[in-house]
């Protein structure tokens, strides 16, 4: 993941013993550890949900077809306009 070699590890470990010494070392290794796994659990989960989600079975589309032919049909069930009406004009005013 991060390729980090030996050398390099031993080199980071004897950094941070020379910053936090032998006495807090080991209760920051602690942690750092506790947080990787962590960090570690989470990804596990989070790839966990989303294959989870992919694997989901396609959605019946017929329901939704037979809804949107109801609403289709009950928009053209609406009376249409007569056809004797006459359009009514706006109004104008007149500039005095």
């Amino acid at each position: 993941m991060f390729e980090i070699g030996f050398t390099e590890l031993v080199l980071v470990g004897i950094v941070a013993l020379l910053v936090l010494g032998p006495e807090r070392l080991p209760v920051a290794a602690r942690t750092v550890g506790r947080g990787l796994g962590q960090a570690k659990r989470a990804m596990h989960a989070l790839r966990a949900q989303v294959e989870r989600e992919i694997d989901l079975p396609t959605l019946d589309s017929a329901p939704l077809q037979r809804l949107e032919q109801d609403i289709r049909q009950g928009i053209r069930l609406q009376a249409p306009p007569a056809n004797d009406a006459t359009p009514v004009a706006p109004a104008r005013e007149h500039a005095s």
